[in-house]
């Protein structure tokens, strides 16, 4: 699937490549810091600068859908059937953000693995009914953490090779 993805993106500039995966859904900073540089070969601050304000481009993007758009679009059955699955999903998931709410926002958001966040996040909290600006601020820390992390695991990574 990475490599179809690749191919997408052949005729763009790496750096923009690695600015859309990182605002990717499930791909986040954990995909884009190792393409951008074990794939691409890119130097290291630019992969870093670009992957975290991509991380963080969704942000208001994400919270302004949740709130605006999925009242309506629950009116449709297949939507609202999404909608409650992912909602049930995230409040299964959220135990953390409700015990330690923007600290637990933040670290769910930093934490490098699946199922986590930025994306996750910003459903939690809105499900939470967290504040934007709050959140947004959150994102920018975890983001900050979750770059630091996975650069510093694809260094070993690039060890390796």
């Amino acid at each position: 699937m990475i490599a179809h993805l690749l191919g997408l993106f052949n005729s763009l500039p790496h750096g923009l490549v690695v600015l859309i995966f990182a605002a990717l859904p499930i791909i986040e900073v954990r995909g884009s810091i190792p393409l951008g540089l074990l794939y691409f070969k890119m130097d290291t601050l630019s992969v870093l600068l670009i992957s975290f304000v991509g991380g963080v481009l969704p942000v208001f993007p994400i919270l302004w859908f949740l709130e605006h758009l999925t009242e309506g679009l629950r009116k449709i059955n297949l939507l609202d059937r999404f909608f409650g699955w992912l909602f049930a999903h995230t409040r299964a998931k959220s135990g953390l953000i409700e015990r330690f709410e923007l600290v637990g926002l933040t670290v769910f958001m930093a934490l490098p693995i699946p199922g986590t966040g930025i994306w996750t996040g910003c459903v939690a909290a809105y499900v939470l009914e967290l504040p934007w600006i709050p959140t947004f601020i959150c994102a920018l820390i975890a983001n900050a953490l979750a770059v630091t992390a996975v650069w510093l695991a694809s260094l070993g990574l690039l060890k390796l090779i």
